[in-house]
Formats: C-alpha cells, structure tokens, sequence
C-alpha cells in the first residue's frame, strides 16, 4: 500500500497483477458440462447462438472468436447445439 501511495505521488501508476478470471470461468463452465452432461451443452450452446445472433443483428461481423466470422460462429454453435439435442434424444451416453 505504501509503495502504490508513493508510486502515485511520483506520478507512476499502480500497476495491478493480471487476473486470469476467464480461467475460472473456463473451469466453471466445464464443471457444470460435467455433471449435467447434454443439457448444460444444449444451454451454453443456446445462449451463445442467442447472444452471437443479437450482436450480428447489432451490425458485428468479426468476433474475437478464433473463427472470427460471425456466420462461422453461429453455425458452429448451432452444430454443438444439434449435438447436445441428438445426444439427449437418443439418450446418450448410456450408463
């Protein structure tokens, strides 16, 4: 705290450690697809498809998703939303 104050009085900025919050979010993610299996799928497919499709509305064409393209995006999600469904219709996996 006290070399954030002097820093500040210097005119340096603090500077703050990075926060690797998406991994969390990443783990959080792939926990609650663990134990709900095609139905947590199915959601976070649903959501991003939602979400990806209002923005492409919006006017946004390029994405910071590594498929960029906005159309790829929402075919992709879709996909992984056809899976999920599939996957709970015909009850897998089995166990």
């Amino acid at each position: 705290m006290k070399e954030d104050v002097q820093k500040a009085v210097r005119g340096g900025a603090a500077k703050e450690p990075y926060d690797p919050l998406r991994l969390c979010v990443y783990a959080t993610v792939a926990l609650l697809a663990w134990l709900l299996g095609p139905w947590a799928v199915l959601g976070f497919a649903v959501l991003g498809f939602a979400g990806y499709w209002r923005a492409r509305r919006a006017g946004l064409t390029r994405s910071k998703c590594f498929l960029r393209d906005t159309r790829l995006v929402l075919a992709y999600l879709g996909l992984i939303g056809l899976a999920a469904l599939a996957a709970i219709v015909l009850g897998w996996p089995s166990g």
